[in-house]
């Protein structure tokens, strides 16, 4: 193809994307990595710029890619060894993680969702993409989250994550929604006001526990009121992607009808 194909795993192009799967962000001066056309796709879609992007030996240049993009051609087996999934698409970019801020999720009346110690990448991935879906303004997370740039986490959220405000929920943080009159309701099982009985069209953020402990007795004393989903069928809880998308679609639903309790 006369393009030359890198074999050769200790080059610094091919550390470089290693670390950033690995998410080790020093090594990888900064930048993230995301795999597959897909997602590649999303990100150019969002307006994201893309530092370099790797393709597999035999695999072509999606035209979505522009002629200024730096393109590392790979040896299937090098591309292989930076890559996590078993099938991989030969496809892969590496760029500046977008930065959300607290203030970029006040504008209009905000609805945000914050996960509190949340493990499982899927979910807030999953949490991501339904905060894009249903009109959130931000997504926050605590200390102790997953971090929202893990392969699967991106791979959940479709390439919400791309357009979708992400801050994290730290001490300063917490303190602007509270300066600026957002309520912030506590997801919980039971105890709790059901949601339909709860007003959601005003400033407010949702809080979504742990997936096993849930929410610890001090975010829930921070709270200025406790929601439930009322779940007449036999089970102990829902899983917390399930719930948080629950809520948000309850929000979207009150707000589009301009309910008022």
């Amino acid at each position: 193809m006369g393009v030359e194909v890198v074999t050769s795993r200790a080059n610094a192009r091919v550390k470089q994307l290693r670390a950033a799967f690995a998410g080790q962000a020093r090594l990888a001066s900064g930048l993230i990595a995301i795999e597959g056309e897909h997602l590649l796709e999303e990100a150019v879609r969002s307006s994201q710029a893309l530092k370099t992007v790797f393709v597999s030996e035999r695999r072509e240049v999606p035209e979505f890619v522009s002629g200024g993009v730096e393109v590392v051609r790979l040896a299937n087996d090098v591309f292989q060894s930076c890559v996590e999934t078993q099938t991989p698409q030969g496809i892969a970019a590496l760029l500046v993680p977008p930065v959300g801020t607290v203030d970029a999720m006040l504008r209009g009346v905000p609805l945000i969702l914050i996960a509190v110690g949340l493990q499982d990448p899927g979910n807030l991935g999953t949490l991501v993409r339904s905060a894009e879906a249903f009109g959130a303004t931000g997504v926050m997370t605590t200390p102790g989250t997953v971090s929202v740039w893990n392969q699967k986490a991106m791979r959940a959220s479709a390439g919400s994550v791309f357009r979708v405000p992400v801050a994290s929920a730290d001490a300063a943080a917490m303190e602007v929604l509270e300066q600026q009159g957002v309520r912030l309701l506590a997801s919980l099982k039971d105890d709790a006001t059901a949601v339909e009985d709860i007003s959601l069209t005003g400033p407010v953020a949702i809080l979504i526990g742990n997936e096993g402990a849930g929410l610890s007795p001090d975010w829930v004393r921070m709270a200025d009121e406790k929601v439930t989903i009322p779940c007449p069928g036999w089970v102990e809880s829902l899983n917390a992607a399930v719930a948080g998308s629950l809520l948000l679609y309850e929000a979207s639903r009150q707000r589009r009808r301009g309910v008022q309790r």
